[in-house]
């Protein structure tokens, strides 16, 4: 290969989305209520 090389291992995150967003953030209270919709909508998900 012809000049230098760079490491690009900074652009890739190995941090889990669990990790990056606080207990107590509003999202986490959103993320609830959609799993509990979904969960109600199982039967029209098969039906698909």
């Amino acid at each position: 290969m012809r000049g230098s090389t760079s490491n690009q291992n900074a652009m890739c995150s190995y941090v889990s989305l669990e990790e990056r967003i606080p207990k107590h953030h509003p999202l986490r209270k959103l993320q609830r209520i959609v799993v509990t919709i979904l969960a109600t909508m199982d039967k029209e998900f098969e039906a698909v």
